[in-house]
């Protein structure tokens, strides 16, 4: 019968000793990271020559750990404007060769470069002329023997006391593959704008795609009265549109002011004002905060948190108000 490691407690468990291994880990790890700066030279150069000399896809692959890492730095490479994607290498002998075409370039990852599956598919990778690039840490492995580019990802040893786990050398291996995919990207001009296109539902994608044409009130949704209005004419306009102020404009719906709650509560605390008599004109603001439909959303946002506003009007180039939004449509389409 196999032993069974009792589990420690939490009163059983040192702080300190938790502490120090943690640092240990993370001073190892960083140690390997440094360690690689001096190694990126014209091995690296070529690489990213490859890579963008490459017809087709970066395919990466590699097993165990080393294979999850492959399918991180493939998404990162998708995500900043490398087309690649990850071939498990043990599936690739039963059919998912079929994957790589020979315009291709394979991106093989193994720390000790001796790992069977991928050296199993070399002789049909090599056979079509496919391109190699090798992240290993054994200089004088069979892959990286075989590779067209060796990236050096050696380590003097792992975070793991063992010396079991891979631990610093997946670390670094993930470093090198960000390195190259962030290389390629700024050779490639990739913009924040193209990375936005491949995120549409994320965060960033939001932020950098979505306009104020696409949030904005338009039409009859606007909050808009003649400056003659009654304080009352105002309110009820601002009730039925429920965006928290009221444009004010002329024949020709230009822009003249806004007429918010605030401007409501600072009439209130004016006894000089007749509330009965006033008009709309002697109690808005002139000159208020305003921004283009062709501008992106988070500038809207940018705008209303750096004045303390809630809503914005949106004008044209001749000032004539053609929409509105305030801080809750910015919320609801997850701008901020």
């Amino acid at each position: 019968m196999n032993a069974r490691i009792a589990p420690h407690t939490p009163a059983e468990l040192d702080p300190d000793a938790i502490i120090r291994s943690a640092r240990t880990v993370i001073g190892t790890e960083a140690a390997a990271v440094d360690a690689l700066v001096p190694r990126i030279g014209a091995e690296f150069v070529e690489a990213c020559r490859l890579v963008l000399a490459c017809k087709g896809r970066l395919i990466v692959s590699g097993m165990g750990k080393s294979g999850h890492v492959a399918r991180k730095i493939a998404a990162t490479l998708a995500s900043t404007g490398t087309p690649a994607f990850f071939v498990h290498p043990g599936e690739a002998s039963h059919g998912d060769l079929g994957m790589i075409l020979p315009q291709d370039v394979v991106l093989a990852i193994s720390y000790s470069g001796e790992t069977d599956e991928l050296l199993f598919i070399l002789p049909v990778i090599k056979r079509q002329g496919i391109p190699l690039i090798a992240i290993t840490g054994k200089p004088g492995s069979s892959l990286s023997r075989e590779a067209d580019v060796h990236l050096d990802g050696s380590i003097s040893s792992e975070a793991c006391p063992l010396g079991l786990a891979p631990t610093t050398s997946t670390t670094v291996a993930l470093v090198l593959g960000d390195a190259l995919a962030i290389a390629l990207l700024e050779a490639r001009g990739f913009t924040s704008d193209d990375f936005a296109r491949s995120h549409p539902a994320g965060s960033l994608g939001r932020r950098l795609l979505l306009h104020i044409s696409d949030l904005m009130h338009t039409g009859d949704s606007v909050p808009r009265v003649p400056p003659d209005a009654s304080l009352t004419a105002a309110l009820m306009e601002m009730t039925r549109k429920q965006l928290g102020m009221t444009a004010v404009v002329d024949a020709d719906q230009r822009l003249l002011g806004v007429f918010t709650d605030g401007d409501l509560r600072r009439a209130l605390d004016d006894e000089g004002i007749d509330l009965r008599e006033a008009t709309v004109a002697s109690l808005m603001t002139r000159g208020p905060k305003t921004i283009g439909a062709d501008k992106l959303a988070v500038e809207a946002a940018q705008l209303m948190e750096k004045h303390q506003i809630h809503a914005l009007l949106v004008v044209d180039h001749e000032q004539r108000v053609v929409g509105a939004l305030n801080i809750h449509d910015l919320l609801r389409a997850r701008v901020v």
